[in-house]
Order: structure tokens, then sequence, then C-alpha cells
């Protein structure tokens, strides 16, 4: 259902398309890493859910969470009294066969927090697993552990959508 936009300029629906085509194609064969980078309401987290949905559909279990939620999650399991072990969940999230890390940013998070993402992207890297990133900042602005992973590619693919957040209409 994404729609390419009639209302954009034709660089930015030419974009529009190659983002759209991008995630078609890693929805067909996920291997390795997929990020898609653009502004708020570009249609990065819908052509990532689609990705998901696709592959559910093809009975590969897939994780979609957004990184805040994922942390505080990871957070709360902390807790003596949590009905979910830190550990299981953890492994759960770090070993799924595709996993959509969606709103990705350079959070003032703590430094367990960051250690947590690391050992994450780490695991994931290294095994290679299919994983989706989205994010609205610019790859200067995020960690530089993850940004080396991320120009890493023989294993990632980045995709910038430069088109303006969606609203039914264009915005100027």
């Amino acid at each position: 259902t994404f729609d390419l936009r009639p209302d954009l300029h034709k660089e930015e629906q030419q974009n529009v398309r190659f983002a759209l085509d991008a995630a078609k194609s890693y929805a067909k064969n996920p291997k390795g890493w997929l990020v898609l980078i653009g502004p708020y309401g570009s249609g990065k987290t819908h052509l990532a859910a689609a990705i998901a949905n696709a592959q559910e559909q093809r009975r590969t279990p897939s994780l979609f969470v957004t990184v805040p939620d994922l942390l505080d999650h990871l957070r709360a399991s902390f807790a003596p009294n949590s009905p979910s072990s830190y550990d299981k969940r953890f492994q759960e999230v770090k070993a799924a066969p595709l996993l959509v890390l969606d709103d990705l940013g350079p959070e003032s998070a703590t430094p367990w927090a960051k250690e947590k993402l690391h050992q994450l992207f780490n695991y994931r890297y290294n095994a290679q697993f299919p994983t989706i990133i989205t994010t609205v900042h610019e790859l200067e602005k995020l960690d530089e552990r993850l940004v080396t992973w991320l120009l890493d590619k023989r294993l990632c693919k980045i995709v910038v959508i430069g088109a303006p957040a969606y609203r039914g209409e264009r915005l100027r």
C-alpha cells in the first residue's frame, strides 16, 4: 500500500521509487542489513513494517521494535520482580530471524543502554542476521562503532529517502 506520492517533484518521486524497489528486493531475499534514513513521515517505518509482514507471510518470524521501547523493556526486565528474564529477552532480540529496529537515534542513552545496543549490533553483524534499521539521523550523528558496521557494503545497504513528510498533500 506504499504511496509513490504523485505530489512530489520528479527527483523526489524517483528517490521514493528507489526506496520502494530496495524494500521489495530485500523482502524477497532478506540478507544483511537494510538501513532506511529519512525525515519523519517519509515512509521508512511503513517500508520496514511491510518487509516484516512479507516475511511473516512466508512463515519467517520477525521482530519489529522501536529502539526506545526496546531499551525500556530491557531495563524493566532487569527488575527483580520482572515476569520475564533479561537474558532470555535479550537473546530473543539478538537471535530474531529478522529484526526491525525502528527509530534508531543518538539517544541521550545511559552508558548501559549504549553498551546493550553495541552488543546487539555486534552479535547480529557477526552472525550476518537480516536486520532493518530506520533512523532520521545522518550517519555522523550515530555511534561510531555502529557506523563502522553500517559502512560495510558487503553486509549493509543504506537507502536515503529524500522526500518530505507525507501528510496526504505536498508540504512547502
